[in-house]
């Protein structure tokens, strides 16, 4: 399913409009998406899940089409705030949650801090821990970085970046290439690339380490078994830092709903269903 499938909604939450799609009726579920992603990372899920769900996939402060604020802190733990004010202005007291990335980080510290607003948790190729940032982006977070690529450099980077992400390459299309590059074009977009990657960091992950053990929600850690950003050996270490967890392999690389998205969906149903 293509991006022209799918029309955004916009809320304002804390001064910032916030971009989210909200399809299906049933009990909330919310996706979050991690970096350079946006919401559209689920597309080819969406409409599975809205079956049986009310769908709202946002895309976070400073990504795809939400505000790109100059000064905002864009932080996990600032994110984390920004989906709970989102939820509010929904009304959507308690919600499932289904997090890839640096969304999983988002959803570990909702988890930890505010854990009577999620029902089950789901933590997709998650950052945690000391997982990230990957060695690619670490040089990129240099002082002044930016300035040293264009614009047309940074398209081409994550062009050539989304295949690193995949076990078969063949599924980083060009569809993908444009919906991952179009929030980030022109000067704006690429300063605001490039303020995501500064708050980059495993501290945030890394304070709440000790307080995963008090999570009681039913979780589901799944995982791409040839994931070479965030490694399988961190869920298995997510697994055991949190009490009711299973985990479940994913035969695909970082981008599990490119590679595997019919996989994905029905192990998503199986778990949120039970």
């Amino acid at each position: 399913m293509s991006e022209s499938n799918f029309e955004h909604q916009y809320l304002h939450v804390d001064g910032h409009r916030i971009a989210y799609l909200d399809q299906g009726e049933g009990t909330p579920l919310i996706l979050l998406h991690g970096i350079p992603m946006s919401g559209l990372l689920w597309r080819k899920i969406i409409p599975q899940l809205a079956q049986t769900h009310r769908v709202i996939v946002p895309d976070m402060l400073n990504y795809g089409e939400s505000d790109k604020p100059l000064d905002a802190d864009v932080s996990i733990a600032a994110q984390s705030t920004i989906l709970l004010g989102l939820m509010d202005a929904l009304g959507v007291r308690c919600a499932d949650l289904v997090a890839h990335d640096i969304g999983g980080g988002v959803a570990q510290i909702l988890a930890v801090n505010h854990p009577e607003r999620i029902n089950r948790l789901v933590l997709a190729d998650a950052v945690c821990f000391d997982s990230w940032p990957i060695p690619d982006f670490k040089p990129l977070q240099e002082p002044g970085a930016e300035d040293q690529m264009s614009v047309q450099e940074l398209e081409q980077m994550l062009r050539d970046f989304l295949p690193k992400g995949m076990h078969d390459e063949s599924h980083a299309t060009s569809e993908l290439a444009d919906i991952v590059v179009h929030p980030w074009q022109g000067e704006t977009g690429k300063r605001a690339f490039f303020r995501n990657l500064r708050r980059l960091n495993p501290e945030y992950t890394l304070a709440i380490a000790d307080e995963l053990k008090n999570i009681p929600h039913e979780t589901l850690v799944l995982w791409g078994q040839h994931d070479k950003f965030q490694k399988p050996e961190y869920a298995e270490k997510l697994k055991g830092a949190i009490p009711n967890t299973r985990l479940e392999w994913v035969d695909a690389a970082h981008w599990i709903t490119e590679e595997r998205p019919d996989d994905v969906a029905k192990k998503l149903i199986a778990f949120l269903d039970s």
